[in-house]
């Protein structure tokens, strides 16, 4: 039988009381980043209200279609509310304006247009809500945004597909019917002033 000395029952707890300590030491960062995060983006019940605000009507679609978006991107850091209007058979064009508001605060109109292919026919004017993924600044939105193929989903009246470039993910998501799928394929151009060039 043998009995602990003292001391050393007390540089166990000692030991113990350190590796808590750093423990707690290595979360205050990480706790920390999350924190920050949060604070830059928008959470999932806030985007369904704006979208809800804009929209002027809640679907069960568009909360599905927002929550896929959550589910596989994540939390945006921005979004645009706008306006478009589409044409196409087989080849098609969009044209679109609006208004894109970062979480941080910056704000600044916005006018995009691209082409699409597809098996593709009609034409529709609507609204588009469009989130936005990891989005540096303001200014970082002017440029050329590929559609990512296979990347459309359509349900319940509400669809959503994504384009990205350099890291930045846009997912516009439209309501209504005259959804045009072959704008799932080619590219949309962010510019900082209107021009009917769909190049």
């Amino acid at each position: 039988m043998t009995n602990d000395h003292p001391t050393s029952s007390i540089d166990r707890r000692a030991a113990l009381l350190r590796l808590g300590a750093a423990s707690v030491a290595l979360s205050c960062p990480i706790q920390a980043a999350l924190a920050a995060e949060d604070e830059g983006t928008y959470d999932e019940d806030s985007i369904l209200k704006a979208a809800t605000d804009f929209f002027g009507a809640t679907t069960e679609g568009l909360a599905k279609v927002i929550e896929k978006a959550f589910k596989e991107q994540g939390r945006p850091n921005a979004y645009i509310k706008g306006e478009e209007a589409s044409a196409a058979l087989t080849v098609g064009v969009r044209y679109g304006e609006g208004r894109l508001q970062m979480k941080s605060g910056g704000s600044a109109k916005v006018y995009w247009a691209g082409p699409s292919i597809g098996l593709d026919v009609g034409a529709n004017a609507s609204k588009v809500f469009t989130l936005i993924y990891k989005l540096p600044k303001v200014s970082a939105i002017y440029q050329r945004f590929p559609g990512v193929e296979g990347s459309l989903y359509y349900i319940g009246g509400a669809g959503i597909n994504y384009q990205r470039s350099e890291g930045i993910t846009l997912a516009p998501i439209r309501l209504g019917v005259g959804l045009r799928s072959g704008a799932s394929v080619g590219y949309l151009h962010y510019r900082r002033e209107k021009s009917y060039l769909p190049f």
